[in-house]
């Protein structure tokens, strides 16, 4: 394994054991909660960062920094997640719940408060047998996923996070912002398909090495394909 991605599962496992400090911080249940008593939560100011942060740097958070993508790539002996289906389910669980958070804030508008630390103890997420229960209940889920569907299948299928990422992503290439992406010489390429069977997203990746660019929506800049690959054929590029 090359010294970057010792780096980054490294920095995935910091991530997951902080976890029970920082998961009300990626809570889709608080903005609910919050909205219904005119609070903006910490969680909604984490997805607006994640937005713009992803205008140029893509999905990078899900490759190096997200705690679920910690636990999951724990999950090593998980089988392929089946890509080419069911990526829309996130965004069937996003626009709703994005709708009615929406919707709870602009009723509340005119008596709006701020309050990041909302439902902590002194910013600490897990405080009570509740936050236990709603904390282990969530990392019971991303597994089954993991081991039932596919490898990485609840940053493919579930995630409420993603969608502000990707969704990023697509102003970044429309407003044409500089941003990081990883990019191919397609003439040195083999298709001896290692990048593909190191691919922690189960992407077909000599497809996109050989197609018209790298760019894919499921793409979380991890740089497995990269540094799995012996002649090089895959770099990072910020343009």
């Amino acid at each position: 394994m090359k010294k970057r991605q010792k780096i980054r599962q490294a920095v995935l496992i910091v991530s997951f054991v902080f976890f029970p400090v920082t998961i009300f911080y990626f809570s889709p249940y608080l903005p609910i909660m919050g909205g219904i008593k005119g609070i903006v939560v910490g969680s909604l100011f984490t997805f607006l960062a994640l937005f713009v942060i992803s205008l140029f740097t893509g999905r990078l958070f899900c490759g190096w920094l997200c705690p679920a993508g910690g636990l999951q790539e724990m999950c090593f002996s998980a089988k392929d997640t089946r890509v080419e289906k069911g990526n829309w389910i996130k965004f069937l669980i996003w626009v709703p719940w994005i709708s009615a958070v929406t919707v709870l804030l602009v009723r509340s508008r005119e008596n709006l408060r701020f309050d990041p630390l909302y439902m902590t103890w002194h910013g600490i997420s897990l405080h009570s047998f509740y936050s236990y229960i709603a904390f282990f209940g969530f990392l019971f889920l991303v597994i089954l996923l993991a081991f039932t569907v596919g490898r990485r299948s609840f940053c493919h299928h579930a995630c409420w996070i993603v969608p502000f990422m990707i969704l990023g992503h697509k102003v970044q290439r429309m407003l044409k912002l500089p941003s990081l992406k990883l990019s191919a010489d397609e003439d040195k390429c083999n298709s001896c398909t290692l990048c593909t069977k190191n691919c922690p997203m189960s992407l077909n990746v000599v497809e996109m090495v050989h197609g018209p660019s790298m760019e894919n929506s499921e793409c979380i800049l991890c740089g497995q394909c990269a540094d799995s690959c012996k002649k090089e054929v895959i770099t990072y590029t910020f343009k």
